[in-house]
């Protein structure tokens, strides 16, 4: 019998666990400090191309001291930046970096910060947490790496940090022509400047002196990019793993699952492999696309949607055991008018491949920068056709009869929460507005003569937006 993954179990009034859990942690969380959040200890996202932490993906990066790591390389984690956030939280204060889940808290909605200290992973040092010292260092249970900026697409709303092929055009071209200019090579120096990927990096060789004391201690351990499929780390993560198998484990990449034929069925046999036998408890496939076709490849520059699609179904024939798919859907103002396209398509998996437990889910993130590719930018009769697919997805929500298939009350919360806080850009102030209208439009103009793309052949929907942004650039 399969094992259950998290969120597929419901109480009688078909409640899902994972929300169960958050609304349960909220109260636990009140009774230490109404700001607690227990990712700020038991998870990390490192940037090792850059040097660069953050307890999570929503608080803005900061550096890592360099100097300790030769005889400490846990503190990759444990930084004095992060430990001083902690100390905060212990006290009732709101760190200001965390103000993407107090935004959402503001308006009466359950945050991540309840989703993520409610999962297993972090609920099970509750009392070890708060009965420390906050300046004590701490193994994260859940760790989010990238090793390294290689990756083959452009994706509009990415950086030269992240991409190297953004890095390669920006060199060529340039900084884009928005109000401040973006992406501009002379700001990407100094501790901003991406360490090649072929360089000797001294935080890439402390996280490999510091792996056997964490890989012990992991519930969850993720590779993001760049593009993991392209580095020679993910699959020495993977030889590792099935020379010590760690049957507690929750292994996952990110990827945009464009790589080349050769690549892909060397990343394939090895997932495999490793979902074969004992080797982890599950595997988790994220797959990173916002869209559905030629707006997705708008949106990602050098992406094959059909290809995608294509191996996603490959992926969950040929990895049948132990193994999901999570679509990560960046909410932002490209992706609105084909949102429901791409949730149907989703859903239409869920029916093909959910069978006896959850093997198809998807997360909807909010853009926040740039921010002319925010959804608070766009009118509020954007708004309403989010407000149609979430009645949509109410009469398809999951029940007793529709188990697996039907959409979960967090994935529905969650939607409903990026609705607010689109709809709470009407409250913005209009010059603010204006500048990001004007900057909406020059930097998808620049887009469509760097890139040989077309707006409003990919977008007719958006013509009367795109011609309402054309006018505020004439005068920005």
């Amino acid at each position: 019998m399969k094992k259950q993954n998290k969120g597929d179990e419901v109480n009688k009034d078909f409640k899902s666990k994972f929300l169960s859990d958050a609304e349960v942690m909220k109260e636990q969380l009140d009774t230490v400090s109404p700001s607690m959040c227990l990712a700020k200890w038991k998870q990390v996202s490192l940037h090792l191309t850059t040097g660069k932490n953050n307890s999570c993906y929503h608080p803005p990066l900061h550096d890592i001291d360099v100097k300790p790591l030769t005889f400490h390389p846990s503190a990759l984690h444990n930084t004095a930046h992060k430990k001083q956030q902690r100390k905060m939280m212990l006290e009732g204060k709101r760190p200001e970096e965390c103000s993407y889940c107090w935004n959402i808290e503001d308006e009466g909605k359950l945050s991540d910060r309840h989703y993520r200290s409610g999962e297993p992973w972090a609920a099970m040092d509750f009392d070890k947490i708060v009965n420390q010292p906050w300046d004590q260092d701490i193994t994260p249970s859940y760790v989010e790496v990238n090793f390294n900026h290689n990756c083959n697409l452009r994706c509009s709303y990415c950086s030269p940090q992240y991409s190297t092929a953004w890095e390669k055009e920006t060199n060529e071209h340039g900084a884009w022509p928005t109000s401040t200019p973006h992406n501009d090579p002379k700001y990407f120096q100094g501790s901003r400047k991406p360490i090649p990927f072929k360089d000797h990096n001294p935080y890439v060789e402390a996280f490999w002196a510091w792996w056997p004391d964490l890989y012990p201690e992991l519930k969850h351990f993720r590779m993001t990019g760049g593009e993991p499929l392209m580095d020679k780390n993910t699959y020495k993560v993977f030889d590792h793993v099935l020379a010590h198998p760690k049957p507690d484990l929750h292994l996952s990449t990110t990827s945009n699952f464009s790589v080349d034929e050769k690549l892909w069925v060397k990343y394939l046999d090895y997932v495999k492999r490793i979902c074969a036998d004992d080797n982890v408890e599950h595997f988790m496939q994220y797959v990173s696309v916002d869209a559905f076709g030629p707006k997705a490849e708008y949106i990602r520059d050098g992406l094959d949607f059909d290809l995608l699609w294509e191996r996603v179904n490959q992926f969950l024939t040929e990895v049948p055991e132990r193994s999901s798919i999570t679509f990560i859907i960046t909410m932002n103002n490209l992706n609105v008018t084909s949102f429901g396209n791409l949730l149907a398509g989703i859903n239409g998996l869920r029916h093909v491949y959910s069978d006896t437990y959850q093997r198809v889910w998807f997360d909807t993130p909010l853009l926040r920068t740039p921010e002319w590719q925010s959804m608070q930018i766009l009118p509020e009769s954007y708004c309403d056709q989010l407000d149609l697919i979430w009645a949509w997805m109410l009469k398809w929500r999951e029940t007793e009869e529709t188990r697996f298939k039907g959409f979960k009350d967090y994935e529905m919360q969650r939607l409903d929460r990026d609705i607010t806080w689109m709809r709470n850009g009407q409250k913005l102030d209009a010059k603010y507005l204006a500048r990001q209208k004007a900057d909406f439009y020059k930097f998808f103009s620049e887009h469509d003569q760097r890139r040989g793309t077309d707006f409003l052949a990919t977008f007719p929907e958006m013509e009367t937006w795109w011609k309402e942004c054309e006018q505020y650039a004439k005068t920005n």
